[in-house]
């Protein structure tokens, strides 16, 4: 495709050791060497070269920057457009005034996410492919960043167009049925086969969404709250967890007046941990908002650590709370394992089925098997990407639901001997759908709303 050639800023704004400002276009080349003072122009440089030289104002004449310059011809490139990549010092006002100058030479500003939308538009990428770009750049654990990769990589791509090839190889046998009418056996054989090769479709589908749960959470973080009464240690907690003192902790009941929140990486998974204040009836003013806060951020919680302190008798308080949270993810922390045992643990489990862990946080024991239990409970213990397609995307999600839907239809219509051409309505659709996932079949408006999410730059 033709288009304008952009500009914009790739790195993060700030002071840092380089910026980079990217252009791609036709005219790419063309517009730096309007700029560029070095041995040779640009224009006659090979394709993956780095230049050095400086930035030079073609108005004034003025040195603007000291660079080196990256050059990169289509169509190997991230565009398949041509590529040059201005590396400039890491200040906010040099690298502006680079910026500035692409502009007021031949390029235009680009748009948030416009060259990864110019990956996809010119053929390098899918659709999948540039939302795993997104994805990637938003990781926050090392396996969320794999299964971003493996995104960005093609793997969901190639397992979608595998399912719509075996459907088409369905429409196809339909369409000897259809062509064929007078032959009863065609259509028998026809309709024999379309079940059999549409229900392995089905499972496919559904085994996409199976990890569609796990895939979410590996890509936005399990809303995680700890809970407990006052000075039980929840702050502990978080502070062990995120390895920093980011909460108040003392022996004085009630430190924690609101609710905290961080992320943290648990064995791969990326929690958004929320401390809360502790639950109790109280008459503080500040105490008693940051207490409803609580009971709040517990209904929207998908994992809920219930701590308890081994030194006090199970209250009132924690039955009712553990009752009302009872259908919920919990795992139930003893904590202060090193004073004396006042907690009736066997109690605990015979009332309640949760896991229950034992820890010291201040002698540091005990949190490594708390780190298994959420593991075992949301992955079954083993977080690994290796060997998975992970469906993490809410856009893909809705799609594959969508084709599961339209399958089903499709074999429910087959078992009840409706007319083939009729079950061929449910199969092309069920393509269409799949199509949408990788970007074979989607609306411009669609493609401009994808890619506004991304960072200007990328």
């Amino acid at each position: 495709m033709q288009l304008e050639t952009i500009s914009s800023i790739s790195t993060p704004v700030g002071e840092g050791a380089i910026a980079i400002v990217r252009l791609s276009g036709e005219t790419a080349l063309e517009v730096a060497d309007k700029l560029y003072k070095g041995q040779k122009p640009l224009s006659e440089r090979d394709s993956h070269t780095i230049n050095y030289g400086h930035i030079i104002d073609p108005v004034t004449g003025e040195t603007v920057e000291e660079v080196m310059i990256a050059v990169m011809r289509a169509p190997k490139t991230y565009t398949r457009e041509d590529i040059v990549e201005i590396n400039c010092h890491g200040g906010i006002h040099t690298v502006n005034r680079v910026l500035q100058l692409t502009l007021k030479n031949g390029a235009r500003m680009a748009e948030p996410g416009e060259f990864t939308k110019r990956a996809f538009l010119n053929g390098r990428i899918d659709l999948s492919q540039a939302e795993g770009v997104m994805d990637f750049i938003r990781s926050k654990t090392n396996e969320a960043s794999k299964v971003a990769n493996q995104q960005m990589q093609g793997r969901l791509k190639d397992y979608v167009e595998n399912l719509r090839q075996s459907i088409l190889n369905i429409l196809a046998q339909v369409e000897v049925s259809i062509d064929y009418p007078e032959y009863d056996d065609v259509e028998e054989a026809t309709t024999s086969f379309l079940l059999e090769e549409a229900e392995k479709v089905r499972k496919d589908i559904q085994y996409l969404l199976k990890s569609s749960a796990e895939g979410r959470i590996l890509r936005e973080g399990l809303s995680t709250v700890i809970v407990g009464k006052p000075n039980v240690g929840k702050s502990s907690l978080l502070n062990y967890l995120i390895q920093d003192n980011k909460a108040i902790v003392t022996e004085v009941a009630g430190t924690t007046r609101d609710v905290l929140e961080e992320y943290v990486n648990v064995n791969g998974i990326p929690l958004k941990l929320v401390d809360t204040a502790g639950i109790r009836d109280t008459d503080d003013i500040v105490e008693k908002i940051g207490v409803e806060r609580s009971r709040k951020a517990l209904s929207g919680a998908e994992l809920i650590l219930y701590v308890l302190n081994n030194n006090e008798a199970l209250s009132d308080e924690d039955i009712e709370l553990l009752d009302s949270i009872q259908d919920k993810n919990v795992i139930a922390i003893v904590n202060k394992l090193d004073l004396e045992s006042n907690l009736d643990i066997e109690a605990l489990t015979s009332r309640y089925d949760m896991p229950v862990v034992r820890t010291s946080i201040i002698n540091s024991s005990g949190v490594d098997e708390l780190e298994n239990k959420i593991a075992e409970l949301f992955f079954e213990g083993n977080v690994t990407s290796t060997d998975s397609t992970y469906l993490s995307n809410n856009r893909h999600i809705s799609l594959l639901e969508q084709a599961a839907s339209s399958i089903e239809e499709a074999v429910q219509s087959a078992e009840m001997e409706v007319p083939i051409d009729i079950v061929q309505i449910d199969l092309v659709k069920t393509w269409e759908l799949l199509g949408e996932v990788i970007g074979e079949d989607v609306s411009e408006q669609l493609i401009d709303q994808l890619f506004s999410q991304f960072c200007l730059g990328k």
